[in-house]
């Protein structure tokens, strides 16, 4: 996960998180199926979206991560991409996947800083075009699981449009929104309320997951941060949801 400055996307609980209003993704995906142009986009779209009323403990997720040249899916790109499948009883680790490739834009120092991938990495490896078809049959008939949709979605969509001519879109659950979620509803105490006050909760995914008392794990590497984002739905769910919990109720 790519953060920059002191407060990363302002990822806090005085910032609205807009609230997921998805369509339904089962007829959004066949009514994309039948306009996309590249085969394997329209293979993707094809492999459709569990029904809405699914329970989440019988979805077929994949947590997924970028890390990217910068914050702005318009002129940045991804350098790397970590992908971890996954249910709510279990992470399939030794099934992850880990690429790094060489972005379409300019690999500035500030976010080497941040993820540490270096020039002389990047320049040795594939551009997206490589290996998207293989990422798209990964992803296939799951649902998406990120820290943050705005990154995951909006990056795919803008490197495939520069690749390929035609954006994606997805049904995926969004950790970062859950948790806004959680901390929007959560009672504000009266002092609090008497001056005007809310507690500043950080969003971020390391601070996500201190909250539930799940591990600190070494940030900006893709895989590692899949991992880190699949384990925090599962804690989310444990405590704000239940395994019977319909899909709908979490997707955006």
């Amino acid at each position: 996960m790519f953060y920059i400055g002191k407060h990363p996307f302002n990822t806090t609980s005085r910032q609205p998180i807009a609230e997921c209003a998805p369509p339904v993704w089962p007829e959004r995906m066949a009514e994309l199926a039948h306009q996309a142009r590249h085969p394997a986009l329209r293979a993707f779209y094809q492999a459709g979206a569990i029904a809405p009323d699914t329970a989440i403990a019988q979805a077929p997720l994949l947590a997924m991560d970028f890390e990217t040249t910068g914050t702005d899916a318009r002129r940045d790109d991804i350098v790397s991409i970590g992908l971890v499948p996954m249910t709510l009883q279990r992470i399939h680790l030794r099934h992850g996947r880990h690429w790094l490739l060489k972005p379409r834009a300019v690999l500035r120092d500030e976010s080497v800083v941040i993820h540490g991938i270096t020039h002389s990495e990047v320049e040795k490896a594939p551009d997206l075009n490589a290996l998207f078809i293989t990422l798209l049959e990964l992803m296939a008939g799951k649902v998406l699981v990120v820290h943050h949709r705005g990154i995951e979605r909006q990056f795919l969509d803008a490197a495939l449009q520069r690749r390929i001519g035609e954006g994606i879109t997805f049904p995926c659950i969004d950790t970062l929104a859950l948790e806004a979620r959680q901390h929007r509803h959560r009672p504000v105490s009266l002092a609090a309320r008497l001056f005007s006050r809310r507690p500043r909760v950080s969003l971020r995914l390391p601070e996500s997951r201190t909250r539930y008392n799940l591990p600190r794990y070494p940030a900006h590497n893709a895989l590692t941060d899949a991992l880190a984002c699949a384990e925090l739905l599962q804690a989310q769910v444990a405590h704000h949801f239940s395994a019977d919990t319909p899909v709908e109720a979490l997707w955006c």
